[in-house]
């Protein structure tokens, strides 16, 4: 089995020791404790050992592409900077590791929006999957992708796959899917890559103001801002004071009880969403950037572009998850899923989260559909279906035709005897409550 325990922090140790080598800042207050998480910069060599286009040949083993010093333990090379993210990007639930390779010249950037990147710059992130709920220290290491900043001013990204045995990981030459500890996971494709990494968002997803203003431990063992850390290693155009960062717009985690539930949500979908929900992007009516006002995103009560067949839907529908179609896309893992590439579980959590958001803005109570049982399907013979209803007192009406079930139409009272092919359509009504959406069930019986 692929597991590694503790490598992890052995490669922690190693990167200690190469950073020991600079001599610690001094502290505001004039102590002599390091006050950054990076005394110093090293610039890494521009693409590491990557080509300067996609087009050129790329190493076909992650020990060969210059970014780590020991392949194994994951010990980077010099000048490679870790970081971590406020609101992480489901990835079926791995946990990553991530380091930027950034080479002389300075990041272009600001407080809200993308920020541009020098030519030759490589970010790498490792996957790793926990395989044991009792154990978080045992992980299946999966896969490290690169993402190179090329010399046309666009991106790259390639794919290495880990071997058992920890020993180096192979570059992959398209997309993959296997099932590990019981779970799908999907190694993308170069094509995949760019259907993120995509030129609205200037290639670059994660590294930004609004990510990167949180609080990380170096190697070092020091906790600093991120971006204060950056700052002070001269990698950013548009210098940041410490008394700035209070004035930055930073997502909220999902466990921030300290930020509203409206910050936690806009931040989730912003971290998923965003890259393709942004004017420029995908064929779709709101902007999912946390950037943007609330007011001007098309979010709450937002038209939508594809009903789904929901009636009155909306991108998110206020006190009702029925008709938000957001909320209905990052639950299921149909085609409609959101995100649609590399994701093939659902996040529990964040699906809560943006049920709880949803739940709570202003309005009047939901019916739920009614249920059928048995669901429809084929049948050999006459089939009798029930239904019910959760709220109790609510009137259920429904339509054998396909028709949508009106309050004028048949009143459920009893199981319904199917004799024949029939598309069976329901809907309930109570008064004081938002109708329910339509039910839907095709009974195949045969004559």
């Amino acid at each position: 089995m692929n597991t590694h325990i503790g490598s992890t922090l052995l490669g922690i140790v190693v990167i200690a020791i190469m950073f020991a080598d600079a001599p610690p800042a001094p502290a505001a207050n004039g102590n002599s404790a390091p006050s950054y998480g990076l005394a110093s910069r090293t610039a890494a060599p521009a693409y590491l050992n990557m080509p300067q286009l996609a087009a050129g040949k790329i190493p076909l083993l992650l020990s060969q592409t210059g970014a780590f010093r020991d392949t194994r333990n994951l010990v980077p090379a010099a000048g490679l900077i870790p970081y971590d993210l406020v609101v992480p990007f489901w990835s079926d639930g791995a946990s990553k590791l991530r380091w930027a390779a950034i080479p002389p010249g300075k990041i272009k950037n600001s407080p809200t929006g993308d920020w541009i990147f020098p030519n030759g710059t490589v970010f790498v992130k490792t996957f790793e999957l926990p395989v044991d709920a009792a154990n978080p220290g045992v992980k299946h290491r999966l896969e490290t992708r690169l993402l190179v900043r090329d010399s046309a001013g666009g991106v790259y990204g390639v794919v290495y796959k880990w071997r058992a045995d920890n020993s180096d990981a192979e570059l992959l030459a398209g997309s993959l899917t296997e099932e590990i500890h019981g779970q799908t996971w999907y190694y993308p494709g170069r094509p995949d890559c760019l259907a993120c990494h995509n030129a609205t968002t200037s290639g670059v997803l994660g590294v930004r103001a609004r990510q990167l203003n949180r609080a990380f431990t170096y190697p070092s063992g020091v906790t600093d801002n991120e971006l204060r850390t950056w700052n002070h290693l001269g990698l950013l155009e548009n210098p940041i004071n410490d008394a700035d960062l209070g004035n930055i717009p930073t997502l909220a985690a999902a466990d921030d009880t300290t930020r509203s539930l409206q910050d936690r949500a806009r931040s989730y979908l912003d971290a998923n969403c965003s890259q393709c929900h942004r004017p420029g992007g995908t064929v779709a009516y709101f902007d999912a950037r946390y950037d943007t006002p609330l007011e001007k995103q098309e979010l709450i009560d937002g038209p939508v572009l594809i009903d789904q067949g929901i009636d009155r839907p909306r991108v998110v529908s206020p006190h009702d998850t029925w008709r938000s179609i957001a909320f209905m896309r990052v639950n299921t893992l149909d085609d409609i899923k959101m995100p649609p590439v590399a994701r093939e579980t659902i996040d529990r959590k964040g699906v809560k989260l943006l049920q709880d958001w949803i739940t709570s803005l202003p309005g009047r109570p939901v019916l739920d559909p009614p249920t059928m049982s048995p669901p429809g399907g084929t049948f050999a013979a006459p089939v009798e279906v029930s239904m019910s209803m959760h709220e109790t007192g609510a009137d259920i009406r429904y339509t054998l035709d396909g028709s949508v079930p009106g309050p004028a139409d048949r009143r459920y009272e009893k199981p319904i005897k199917l004799t024949e092919p029939t598309v069976l359509r329901a809907r309930a009504f109570k008064d004081g409550f938002t109708r329910s959406i339509t039910a839907q069930e095709v009974f195949i019986v045969a004559p």
